[in-house]
């Protein structure tokens, strides 16, 4: 069992930066791969970013890419979004998800067992 805690939203301006934190608890020393979703009102949720808890490979969509960092801090089970260059089209709410696999990421949100409940990002232009 995994439990898992978003931080780090807010109200910004565009070209803003924030850091979204995700604290996990539980289990997640094993085969755990941890990612990013956003999903902005009215549309799918949208995969961001990965990290592989064993190994640390990390993966980063095409549509942010440049912008958005992920990172892990393993000693405080503590998951990272780095987010640069905000844009009015990043305002959505943003979750941490985590899944057991053997694989080094996974980009389907259906795939993911455990969610935190998000934190909400608003960009204004």
């Amino acid at each position: 069992q995994v439990q898992l805690i978003e931080s780090g939203g807010g109200l910004v301006q565009a070209e803003d930066s924030l850091r979204l934190s995700c604290a996990a608890s539980g289990n997640t020393r094993s085969n755990y791969v941890m990612a990013w979703f956003r999903q902005a009102s009215g549309k799918e949720r949208e995969f961001i970013a990965s990290i592989s808890w064993v190994g640390g490979i990390s993966y980063v969509a095409d549509s942010v890419k440049g912008r958005f960092t992920i990172s892990a801090d393993y000693v405080q089970n503590t998951l990272y979004l780095q987010v640069n260059s905000l844009k009015p089209e990043d305002t959505a709410v943003y979750y941490c998800a985590a899944v057991r696999t053997t694989y080094h990421t996974d980009r389907y949100s259906d795939h993911y067992d455990y969610w935190g409940q998000g934190t909400q990002v608003a960009v204004s232009s």
